[in-house]
């Protein structure tokens, strides 16, 4: 590697504490890291992520991921981390499905997804929202792990003038993602499992 100038890229590793953390009482989780599915459209799972580009700071990429395929199957990027980000991420999930009724969608517990906008447009679409306990990643953990290997196979490896830059990219990753044969995940869920 030291030859061809070749180096890995080293991110500091999460150090999870046994965190007993609950959903609260309006609140569930439905999916309980029960991330297996028949089919597609049966469970999917969404999260926001920070991307920084040199003119703008801090943008964000919401992405949703069915568990099944392990594919993104709609995403939304923009340079404010709101409600409607999260929305519009979850609007694009919806485009190809004809029927979204009883689908379990799984988010952690940010303002953006406890939002009555985000609720509202749940309900249209008679999805089932399903919540992370506080303070616990691994219940989220397909997502996140897409949005770690993201990073780790693009973000990192460049530097983004401005936010059309960096959604160019995560557009060209993103897609061939979903045209190459293999799934998007780095993650073990049996590994994952209390």
């Amino acid at each position: 590697m030291a030859k061809q100038g070749l180096r890995s890229v080293v991110v500091k590793k999460y150090n999870h504490h046994a965190s007993h953390g609950t959903v609260p009482d309006d609140k569930e989780n439905i999916l309980k890291r029960d991330f297996e599915t028949e089919t597609i459209n049966q469970k999917w799972c969404t999260d926001i992520t920070y991307i920084h580009v040199q003119k703008e700071g801090w943008t964000y990429l919401a992405s949703v991921m069915d568990l099944c395929s392990r594919k993104i199957i709609g995403y939304a990027y923009g340079t404010s981390m709101t409600a409607e980000l999260a929305v519009e991420a979850v609007k694009n999930a919806c485009l190809n499905v004809r029927e979204t009724r009883g689908i379990i969608l799984h988010s952690d517990l940010g303002s953006q997804y406890t939002s009555q906008s985000f609720e509202k447009f749940l309900n249209s679409r008679e999805i089932r929202h399903s919540f992370s306990r506080k303070g616990n990643p691994y219940d989220n953990a397909c997502i996140e792990s897409f949005h770690s290997v993201l990073k780790k196979e693009e973000i990192y490896l460049h530097t983004y003038q401005d936010s059309k830059e960096a959604r160019r990219a995560i557009f060209e990753y993103i897609e061939g993602c979903r045209t190459r044969s293999t799934t998007v995940t780095a993650v073990s869920v049996t590994s994952l499992r209390e």
